[in-house]
């Protein structure tokens, strides 16, 4: 259990958002609900990145 609060606080930002990103397609949702999501996700991490768009956060995705 605490090794799995330690991994989630190691998580960079682009982990953290290729993850998400598998986990919503997962729940079937289309990329333009999941990136919206991971946008407004992004808010609420312990420590917040700096603000990305939606094309960064796509790049990050999809290189």
């Amino acid at each position: 259990m605490i090794q799995d609060v330690l991994a989630y606080f190691d998580e960079t930002t682009e982990e953290y958002v290729r993850r998400r990103h598998r986990e919503l397609q997962a729940q079937g949702l289309v990329n333009a609900a999941i990136f919206e999501q991971i946008e407004a996700d992004l808010k609420y991490r312990a420590v917040a990145p700096p603000e990305l768009t939606l094309r960064q956060l796509r790049r990050i995705v999809y290189g």
